[in-house]
């Protein structure tokens, strides 16, 4: 922010100068210290400190994902990964929307539910997998149904506490206007309840990313947990951490786009 010369600024934008100093400085850090990893990485790798072949080093991993994209493959299975991730991370957030509505609107239900949704969200998800290839077979759609059996169940927990959360006396006042339950739901419960949705669902899409990841582990024949099952059963160790850092990359993506949408929600509605 510029200001004239010898013009004092107010205090706001001395704050506003000291939070934007401040994630410049945090972001040069974070930036420096992964500069370093990799130095060091490759050092090790050329030093012989490691061994190359079942660590790799920046440069074998670059020399990889290169060869990779010549021939297509790597796009192709970043573009399965990414289609099976978002369409698993988009039918968790519908359904969990739904469910715990549901069981926001009748008390009973949510009784009986809970201790179900409970039991459910603690299981193992990969112990699930196999199912799902007897159930439904190979292909997209059990591995889309493995994305969303990650993260589902504690979805719809989260939720669901987050509605229960809102402040009653803002529900009260909705009745005693007149309000139905359904004007307490959309115009009180809902819009308080923003900031818990939007931070569930960051966690959610990196739930659905590893379900998914599991579900190719088992059932695929693209994607980049193929390629990490089929890197590690042929020692081409440059490819699984080629797609492992990928993965790493994609994981980072889904977080900041949801923390962009966060920030502009919170700052068109002043939260």
């Amino acid at each position: 922010m510029k200001t004239e010369p010898g013009k004092k600024l107010t205090r706001q934008e001395e704050f506003v100068k000291m939070h934007r100093r401040h994630h410049h400085e945090i972001a040069s850090w974070r930036t420096i210290l992964f500069v370093l990893f990799l130095i060091l990485w490759e050092v090790s790798a050329r030093l012989k400190w490691i061994d190359s072949f079942f660590f790799s080093s920046p440069s074998r991993v670059a020399q990889c994902f290169i060869e990779q994209l010549k021939h297509n493959s790597m796009l192709s299975h970043i573009g399965v990964t990414l289609f099976e991730t978002l369409f698993s991370f988009l039918l968790v957030l519908l359904f969990s929307l739904l469910v715990s509505t549901l069981l926001w609107y009748s008390t009973k239900l949510s009784e009986i539910l809970e201790p179900y949704l409970v039991v459910l969200n603690s299981l193992p998800k990969s112990a699930l997998a196999p199912l799902f290839i007897v159930w439904l077979g190979t292909g997209t759609k059990t591995i889309i149904v493995a994305g969303i059996s990650v993260a589902i169940f504690g979805s719809i927990i989260s939720f669901f506490t987050g509605f229960q959360q809102v402040d009653a006396e803002k529900i009260t006042l909705v009745y005693t206007l007149g309000g139905s339950r359904r004007d307490a739901f959309f115009k009180v419960v809902l819009p308080g309840s923003v900031p818990i949705l939007l931070s569930t669902a960051k966690v959610n899409i990196g739930l659905a990313l590893v379900g998914v990841i599991i579900g190719e582990f088992l059932a695929a024949r693209r994607g980049l947990g193929y390629l990490i099952i089929y890197g590690s059963q042929v020692f081409q160790l440059d490819m699984v951490i080629t797609s492992i850092i990928v993965l790493c990359i994609i994981a980072l993506i889904f977080y900041k786009s949801i923390q962009i949408i966060e920030h502009q929600i919170k700052i068109k509605f002043k939260m």
